[in-house]
């Protein structure tokens, strides 16, 4: 038999909720006619091999248990072969957010794989009775910061807090004055400070982020925050965060999921601002944990000082010791950008059922920073991006986020 194409045409009503069917019924194959949502146009008496459905981004359109899902635009829905004359049900489901708004949930991204990959994920862990549906209580997703959430270049936040800090820790410690690695940073020479070595940069971590209470230290932090600012940008840091990936936290909380940022970066200095800058709230931080020391004032009322003492180094398997020790679950999606991510993907994609893996490469030296040295970036001891991370990316399927070609906007504060 000669095969055809038909063209249905499914219209998703309007203000539907997530996985509530929004229409459904029986698909009856006749001659072509304009139809009201929930019907189809059929062809001409010859056998339907596929058809292409226009429905709002993430919708799910099930004929006979075949399933596609849709980015918004019309696209292929390849079926088995329909013929002119069966009679075939069909289900539309929406996988809108829960306030009813079918609009594109992710519009900083381009249309391309990366975006799918999210949407397909989403609409495959949450869709009811769907063979990889995920009961809300097992649905976490954990997001790399530094690199991932905000920009880290030309160095991290938290570092370049720290050495903002030294004048007065060396103010307290007068006998550091000449002492290196500080006598090097007061000295404000730029180019010598960023050739400190990891071991130097570790010395003054420890004298700037310990000795305090936690509640002068958060205090401290917040204060920093609302004046320093970006050296190319002039911004603050707080307002440097990824729009594309703000969009992607609102997309997974929307559908059930928690949220946790797991960082290499310390855990109290992130939970300081995590909630009001990505809206993830202290407890679901995960990051670098040293050890407190309960203590009271002279008052007599109880406080916790932070000490000298690492608990947790949470970067590389760190990450994933992390996970243990602060979720009790192992994720369903890990995004990250560096090499310090890749136990925490493999962690996460070893799971059973549906799993996502994402990488961003900084690969917009127009709009942000280009290195890697993946695929002939330039290199970075800063997010470090391997050719060898990519290759397993590949090997894994994992997605690898280009911020050039996949990210239409990059800032909240882009037009």
């Amino acid at each position: 038999m000669k095969r055809a194409r038909v063209h249905a045409l499914i219209v998703l009503a309007a203000g539907a909720l997530l996985g509530v069917v929004a229409a459904s019924g029986n698909l009856s194959l006749g001659r072509p006619a304009h139809a009201a949502p929930g019907s189809a146009l059929a062809g001409d008496g010859k056998e339907i091999i596929s058809s292409e459905v226009r429905v709002p981004a993430g919708a799910l359109l099930e004929i006979d248990g075949n399933k596609a899902t849709s980015t918004g635009e019309v696209r292929p829905f390849q079926t088995p072969p329909l013929k002119v004359g069966g009679r075939y049900s069909y289900v539309l489901k929406a996988t809108a957010r829960p306030d009813g708004d079918t609009a594109d949930p992710l519009p900083s991204w381009n249309d391309g794989a990366a975006k799918k990959a999210v949407l397909e994920f989403v609409r495959d862990t949450t869709a009811k009775g769907g063979p990889k549906y995920v009961p809300p209580e097992q649905r976490i997703a954990t997001f790399d910061q530094d690199g991932t959430l905000w920009v880290e270049q030309p160095m991290y936040t938290q570092v370049l807090y720290c050495l903002d800090r030294v004048p007065a820790v060396v103010k307290e410690r007068p006998e550091l004055k000449d002492k290196e690695p500080f006598k090097t940073v007061l000295s404000g020479d730029r180019e010598a400070i960023a050739k400190l070595p990891m071991k130097d940069l570790e010395e003054i971590l420890v004298a700037t982020l310990t000795g305090m209470s936690v509640d002068d230290f958060q205090a401290d932090v917040k204060k920093w925050l609302a004046t320093a600012k970006h050296p190319r940008y002039k911004r603050p840091y707080t307002e440097l965060t990824y729009q594309p990936m703000l969009e992607v936290l609102k997309f997974f909380r929307a559908n059930g999921y928690k949220t946790y940022i797991v960082t290499g970066g310390g855990q109290d200095f992130v939970r300081v601002y995590a909630e009001q800058v990505y809206g993830i709230p202290p407890e679901q931080v995960v990051g670098t944990m040293g050890g407190t020391k309960y203590g009271y004032d002279r008052d007599g009322k109880p406080f916790l000082t932070k000490e000298p003492k690492l608990l947790l180094n949470d970067n590389n398997a760190g990450k994933v010791e992390g996970i243990h020790l602060m979720i009790g679950r192992r994720p369903l999606a890990a995004f990250g950008n560096s090499t310090g991510d890749q136990q925490m993907l493999e962690y996460t994609t070893a799971g059973e059922g549906a799993r996502l893996g994402m990488l961003v490469l900084h690969d917009d030296a127009r709009r942000e920073y280009a290195y890697g040295p993946a695929q002939g970036l330039p290199d970075s001891k800063v997010g470090t991006f391997t050719q060898a991370l990519h290759d397993e990316a590949k090997k894994r399927g994992w997605v690898v986020v280009s911020m050039k070609d996949d990210w239409k906007r990059l800032f909240p504060f882009d037009e």
